[in-house]
């Protein structure tokens, strides 16, 4: 397998792994806390070294899992004490934790190979290089099978405790009636963000984790209002914008983690646009129909109180302007668009509600107030 088939695969296999749990973290408004994560897991690999002496000891990925639960429960400390706000809490225990880690790498650990940049960057193209052998034979890159036995984390527990952590998401209370522990699912989702984190943050840095982990749900949650879809959509849309970004990177040679992250951005702010019910342009186009159906109500009601009334206020079209305070070109334009609906009816200046229109204002009058 070339090195090219095997960034892609790794990227493919990180995306999906990392869009998984964080679809969940979408739906719970915590975005931000998996930007935390990956920066504040530096301190249990740091941690844990101190322990083991040893970089590929398996500890190490244990010491960052557990940081990233203790970054999760520090942070819900000090929002629960409503002195805070959650990305607040966010911003005091993230930079802290990083920080110590930082201090303690330049510290002690200045000669042992813990690179910084590397944590926060990462770099696919060296991903290739480091190889799994099984009785001398090179069976390809070792990112492809630590990502691979992520996924496969990743989705063993969201399958089979898939109905649990649907209920927690929308229902927190309705799952604590149910006999399930809203507190151990959040905390079980967030240890399998803190494993997805420190398992991919080797090959792709900090920066793609973050974007694969919350770009493509994002994107997905533009596209649909079903878990399950939004779970496929997520990973399918991670996995192109891995192989979109590295063709993009090897195409203009520049970062290949930068330019899926950017191809992620982009796609996202496609969806966002265009989506068809969710996009920016469906949402204005609907708020649009929807003024103009309020006004268009508003416009009968406002015929019918007329012809209810006992003075004699002809309803012209200057005198509906004035009452609704509405300009003459969306006067005429509300008119025109129930003049051609056949619920009023133009004589010279005048406006007067057809038999349609009285119905249509009754009916209207009806569905308003019987709510």
């Amino acid at each position: 397998m070339s090195p090219q088939i095997e960034i892609q695969l790794i990227a493919v296999i990180v995306a999906v792994a990392c869009a998984l749990p964080g679809t969940f973290l979408v739906l719970r408004k915590m975005s931000m806390m998996s930007d935390s994560i990956t920066h504040t897991i530096l301190l249990g690999i740091v941690l844990a070294f101190f322990v083991t002496h040893d970089l590929s000891s398996p500890f190490l990925i244990a010491g960052a899992a557990l940081i990233g639960v203790v970054t999760v429960w520090l942070t819900e400390l000090l929002s629960r004490t409503r002195l805070l706000a959650e990305d607040a809490a966010i911003g005091v225990v993230f930079p802290l934790l990083f920080s110590i880690a930082i201090i303690l790498i330049t510290r002690y650990a200045g000669s042992v190979h813990l690179d910084t940049d590397s944590v926060l960057l990462g770099e696919l193209a060296f991903a290739p290089f480091d190889r799994m052998l099984i009785g001398g034979t090179d069976i390809g890159a070792k990112a492809i099978y630590t990502s691979g036995i992520l996924l496969l984390i990743n989705l063993a527990a969201i399958i089979i405790f898939f109905k649990e952590a649907k209920v927690v998401t929308f229902d927190p209370m309705l799952a604590a009636v149910l006999g399930f522990s809203p507190a151990f699912v959040h905390y079980g989702l967030m240890t399998l963000v803190s494993l997805t984190t420190v398992g991919a943050f080797q090959a792709v840095g900090s920066v793609l984790v973050v974007a694969f982990m919350i770009g493509p749900p994002v994107t997905a949650y533009l596209l649909t209002d079903d878990l399950r879809r939004m779970l496929i959509l997520s990973g399918a849309i991670g996995a192109v914008n891995g192989i979109l970004g590295y063709q993009a990177a090897a195409l203009l040679d520049v970062s290949i983690a930068g330019s899926m992250a950017v191809v992620t951005g982009l796609l996202f702010m496609l969806v966002f646009v265009f989506a068809p019910y969710r996009g920016l342009i469906s949402s204005l186009l609907r708020r649009r129909n929807q003024k103009l159906e309020f006004a268009k109500t508003t416009l009968l009601f406002h015929l019918a109180s007329h012809e209810d009334s006992e003075k004699d206020i002809k309803p012209d079209i200057d005198t509906i302007q004035t009452h609704l305070h509405w300009t003459a070109k969306f006067t005429s334009k509300i008119i025109g668009s129930l003049e051609h609906e056949g619920y009023v009816q133009l004589s010279g200046n005048l406006t007067n509600l057809t038999e349609e229109g009285r119905s249509a204002s009754i009916r209207d009058y009806n569905a308003l107030f019987s709510r």
